[in-house]
């Protein structure tokens, strides 16, 4: 065992001792230690519950013959951050939660490890920290929030609690209506409801296989929640000395495939692509980003769920058969965008796997011959403009797939706000959000509040957004993010003017600025990017070693 290292042999007394301390017994010490890494923490609706989990989790373990050590990491709440200064430590979170988990789970040799995460970049961070370790590690996640209802009846979610602030600012919304939505759109723990970047994530946990089904879909804080949870505790103790499990064996590039591949059919979070771009660079996989576009033209788009359609959440998607039915459906399609015979951390192939698992509802989850679109949910757009590339969720569209129009110009998110609501943005104009990137944020912020306002104010098909900083999986509307290089670095986004035409074209994955390139030339040679000032030790530290989107904004470990 792993765990010998540090419980075995005379010269190990002083490290029995410890342990001693902690409660293990004599005959503990034949038996395997498994790490129980658990995100709980009590301001994040999502995880507030999860030591009651973590406590279940060591329950069985113990059961199983193990002995279970629990720690925890960090979390931000996205929400709660947006909007202010607090996001730019969203996405710099997953990196410590990775360095956590490899700092814990190294230090102390445990064989083992079942993760506990739940919400944005924890799932992510877990996930890279976990491969760092390289032991046999089941994953099992708290589980999506149920959505909320209006007093009239109607399906509402956090997108929607968002979407009413510039209903309300654009005098379509009166107070009681917002309170109304203020009061309902989160009614229980959980992940929240719909196709954002937490419950994105759980469902690629699926299709990677390092989850059991119905990771990403059973609601939490119900009774399927805790036999799912059991099932994950007693399947790591069943392969905790298994090296067949260890967890590079079971995320590999056929796993990385198989979770863009489902991305695209179930119309993910932008964030995925960020996010799945860092683990593919963990797992030592080589995986561009142009390779999502190969990808998307393999897959039908068969399930649209909220922001971009708004009735729909993930307990829908759990009664129509869940994400197993999904790779049922785009297995059908037969143009190798799924590795069927990857291994699972179940033991059983994803072939064996999905089986037979039929789709329950074609209402929910659509039939290949009534897909919403033959290509993915998900597309990367090249050009003058984004060199390197950016992303969109071509699921969330309202309008046009093809936009010209008048840059409007913001060098921060909060410029941009304030912008919206003094309507300086009008129909035809594409909104430039910049500094925003890994490196100019510092810190990548979401832009939920920005996009949510031109959709609530009407204005979301006749208004297209781009920016170097990323979008909740809540945004939706023709809002393209990820542009790299970023203006931090010299990208071209730091070098538009108002009133510069661009152009998009998502069909064709183009994006444009119509500038000549002596213009542009002249313009770059005087180019002096801005340099925001930042107070906190670590966002300085952050800004210093953090790569573009492109790179999946991971930091570098050589200078």
């Amino acid at each position: 065992m792993r765990s010998d290292q540090v419980k075995k042999g005379y010269d190990r007394a002083p490290h029995r001792s410890l342990f001693r301390a902690t409660g293990v017994k004599e005959e503990d010490f034949d038996k395997p230690f498994i790490g129980v890494a658990n995100s709980f923490i009590e301001i994040i609706p999502g995880h507030f519950f999860l030591n009651k989990y973590g406590e279940i989790i060591k329950d069985e373990i113990r059961k199983n013959g193990c002995i279970p050590f629990e720690f925890n990491t960090i979390g931000v709440d996205d929400g709660i951050a947006m909007g202010h200064d607090g996001m730019l430590y969203s996405l710099p979170s997953r990196e410590l939660i990775a360095n956590s988990i490899e700092t814990v789970m190294n230090a102390h040799k445990l064989d083992a490890m079942i993760c506990i995460p739940n919400c944005d970049k924890i799932v992510p961070g877990m996930i890279m920290g976990a491969l760092r370790v390289n032991v046999p590690t089941v994953f099992v996640s708290g589980g999506p929030m149920k959505k909320g209802h209006t007093k009239e009846g109607q399906p509402i979610d956090l997108a929607t609690a968002f979407e009413a602030v510039g209903k309300f600012e654009n005098g379509d919304m009166d107070e009681a209506e917002l309170k109304d939505i203020e009061c309902n759109a989160c009614p229980t723990g959980g992940s929240c409801s719909g196709m954002f970047t937490a419950n994105s994530m759980n469902t690629l946990m699926e299709a990677m296989g390092i989850a059991l089904p119905g990771n990403g879909t059973i609601p939490a804080l119900t009774p399927e929640r805790e036999v799912l949870i059991r099932a994950a505790a007693k399947r790591v103790c069943e392969i905790a000395l298994d090296t067949t499990f260890n967890f590079r064996n079971i995320l590999n590039e056929k796993a990385v495939r198989n979770a863009f591949a489902i991305d695209m059919a179930m119309g993910g979070s932008t964030n995925t692509v960020l996010h799945m771009l860092a683990i593919a660079k963990e797992a030592g996989v080589d995986f561009n980003i142009a390779d999502i576009n190969a990808i998307s033209k393999k897959v039908s788009h068969i399930a649209k769920i909220s922001p971009s359609l708004p009735s729909v959440h993930m307990e829908d998607i759990d009664k129509a058969g869940g994400v197993s039915a999904v790779m049922h459906e785009i297995a059908k399609m037969n143009t190798g965008a799924l590795y069927l015979d990857n291994l699972t951390v179940t033991g059983e192939s994803i072939g064996e796997r999905v089986g037979n698992s039929e789709i329950l509802d074609n209402t929910v989850i659509h039939n290949l011959d009534n897909s919403y679109s033959k290509v993915g949910g998900l597309a990367i757009l090249f050009g003058n403009l984004a060199t390197e590339g950016c992303v969109i969720k071509t699921a969330g569209i309202t309008g046009e797939r093809k936009f010209r129009g008048s840059a409007v110009c913001f060098n921060s998110q909060q410029e941009a706000i304030e912008g919206i609501i003094k309507k300086k943005v009008k129909k035809g104009d594409v909104v430039v959000i910049r500094y925003e990137g890994p490196r100019g944020g510092p810190g990548m912020q979401e832009m939920l509040s920005p996009t949510s306002l031109i959709m609530g104010m009407g204005l979301g098909a006749d208004v297209a957004l781009i920016t170097d900083g990323r979008f909740s999986g809540a945004t939706r509307g023709l809002s393209i993010g990820h542009v790299s290089p970023e203006a931090a670095e010299g990208g071209m986004i730091g070098l538009l003017k108002d009133g510069d035409m661009i152009a998009i074209d998502v069909d064709k994955y183009t994006i444009e600025v119509e500038l000549s390139d002596e213009e542009i030339a002249t313009r770059r040679a005087a180019f002096k990017p801005v340099q925001k000032e930042i107070k906190g030790s670590w966002l300085k530290q952050y800004r210093l070693l953090v790569t573009n989107a492109t790179n999946g904004a991971v930091l570098k470990t050589e200078l």
